[in-house]
């Protein structure tokens, strides 16, 4: 679960005294970024690597001063250089980076000032280090909150049923088919929600896949039946010699990954499909169209359609607010000081029920859960 984001706020604070008058590159910046990511509960050491090897135009290698697969690219610099040739030179190294493993933004820094390149959103911030607590939610990525506003026809949401449409065709057509064929993605979607929402570590999946299986793809289906086996059994219950990778992974209830399926069958294009499903970020997909998602993936008419025969997450908010979210809101503002009062606030949370009696594909007790999630972590 992430960091609240009052905790992420008073680790902002610390970090931006204890570094405000470091200058030296070359002595402090692998320590600064380490602390960076601390502020957001995440260790660096788990999602990203200093000085990863790219080579570039000229054949010559660059050296990328931090580098998060698909996600983000820092550059750092001393105190007092130019941030606009710091974002060049981060630019320089994405000819010779993998599709997948293009970043989403770009940080540059001189310790002092901070610049965040959102290249999805096309969107610049900077502001000095004195003041990263007033900007922490420009990093949500990093703690694993969702920063992007979801749209309906929201491109991201068509490309993840696209992407996820090809791996379940090459699977249907190798004859794998029918109800273990639609539970085994729906635990694939599961696994693909769950390392970018903090469900698992980041890139937990991706890094397991990539690590441990090999590129012909024969082994895929033994690895992944493994590790479903693995997030069905409690941490108690799991063998003691387990192997660290898999012994990792959370223990997941409620019994997605309790079926025994039958074993599926992977070549190279099917397990490139999968990697290629894991370089989105799925915290950009909309969880209003979560059930609609996997409709579309099933019939290949309906993907370039997704979002035509659902309630939108905006008509969803419009009827919840009202219904009892604002009150809750509005409850939590005037006792919000009072410990007594907010511990019984949090009890009467977790013992509200809701009744969709419509529900198609859930969205609306989706879209409710994730805001009652909201008013908990605030």
């Amino acid at each position: 679960m992430p960091l609240s984001w009052n905790e992420i706020k008073s680790r902002a604070l610390a970090f931006s005294r204890e570094w405000q008058q470091e200058s030296s590159e070359d002595a402090e910046a692998k320590s600064f970024w380490d602390g960076f990511f601390n502020v957001f509960g995440i260790s660096r050491r788990r999602v990203a690597t200093f000085e990863e090897p790219v080579k570039k135009l000229d054949e010559k290698y660059g050296y990328v001063d931090l580098f998060w697969k698909g996600v983000l690219v820092v550059e750092h610099k001393s105190r007092g250089k130019s941030l606009d040739k710091a974002y060049d030179q981060a630019l320089d190294y994405f000819q010779g980076l993998k599709e997948r493993d293009l970043p989403k933004y770009v940080i540059v820094s001189d310790f002092a000032r901070i610049r965040l390149y959102d290249l999805e959103e096309n969107e610049q911030h900077e502001f000095e280090l004195k003041d990263l607590h007033k900007n922490v939610r420009l990093f949500g990525f990093i703690a694993g909150y969702q920063t992007h506003k979801i749209q309906a026809q929201d491109p991201v949401n068509i490309r993840a049923a696209e992407q996820m449409g090809k791996l379940h065709d090459r699977m249907k057509d190798s004859g794998y088919t029918g109800h273990p064929l639609e539970v085994y993605l729906v635990r694939l979607l599961f696994c693909l929600f769950a390392e970018d929402t903090g469900i698992f570590e980041k890139q937990q999946f991706k890094e397991y896949l990539e690590e441990r299986t090999g590129e012909d793809g024969a082994d895929l289906a033994y690895h992944l039946s493994t590790l479903f086996q693995v997030l069905n059994t409690p941490r108690e219950k799991r063998l003691k010699n387990l192997d660290e990778q898999l012994a990792a992974f959370p223990y997941v209830n409620g019994k997605l990954f309790e079926e025994l399926l039958p074993t599926a069958g992977f070549d190279a294009p099917m397990r490139q499909e999968l990697l290629d499903c894991c370089s989105l970020d799925w915290s950009r997909i909309s969880p209003a169209i979560f059930g609609s998602l996997f409709q579309s993936i099933m019939d290949k008419q309906a993907r370039r359609n997704l979002g035509a025969h659902y309630t939108s997450e905006e008509n969803i908010l419009k009827l919840i607010k009202p219904l009892f979210l604002d009150a809750l809101w509005e409850e939590f503002e005037k006792i919000k000081h009072n410990k007594n009062r907010l511990f019984e606030f949090h009890k009467r949370l977790r013992r509200l029920n809701f009744f969709d009696p419509a529900c198609g594909c859930g969205n609306f007790l989706v879209i409710a859960y994730r805001e009652l999630r909201l008013l908990e972590l605030e």
